[in-house]
């Protein structure tokens, strides 16, 4: 369990160095709202509410629990989504990631790119101006974690990402 959380802590910190900066997509909705307002969505786009109940549904349905973490800072509420899988619950943890992705992209979610090398994997996903990085870590004899984070690619959530990583880089 503990390697599990600290392979969820550092997912976490991949999702804010890595996840919103240049992440941009054309199709997420902007507003001219400060950032502690919910950026506003296009019509049809999605929210933190609406991700993460696909990422439930589609993990959940695949046999998967979920592994209680932290989560996010409070700033990012609205634009970001973690999800770790309770791998120690799941009868068959490959075969329940392999159909929790498929669910998603039965679910609108378009395939962008995939790194494998050893024995880890991360697989991107997009949509409606959401990034969506599923993957694991180890083998799957010994996972240490598998985890489903999304985020909004806004212009105000990647500026939130940022204030809150030089938060975390300052103390």
């Amino acid at each position: 369990m503990r390697k599990a959380r600290w392979a969820a802590a550092a997912a976490g910190v991949v999702l804010l160095t890595g996840g919103c900066s240049g992440a941009r997509d054309d199709t997420s909705g902007t507003s001219q709202a400060g950032p502690s307002a919910a950026p506003a969505k296009a019509s049809g786009s999605l929210d933190a509410a609406a991700t993460t109940k696909e990422i439930v549904d589609a993990a959940t349905a695949a046999g998967f629990t979920q592994e209680p973490s932290e989560g996010l800072p409070a700033s990012l509420k609205n634009c970001a989504v973690t999800w770790l899988a309770d791998v120690e619950k799941a009868g068959d943890p490959q075969k329940s990631y392999d159909r929790t992705l498929a669910a998603l992209k039965k679910a609108g979610w378009k395939h962008a790119r995939e790194l494998t090398q050893q024995g880890s994997a991360v697989t991107s996903l997009k949509k409606s101006g959401w990034t969506l990085r599923a993957g694991y870590y180890g083998r799957p004899e010994t996972y240490l974690a598998i985890h489903f984070q999304a985020w909004d690619t806004s212009a105000e959530c990647e500026k939130a990402a940022n204030e809150e990583l030089a938060k975390k880089q300052s103390s």
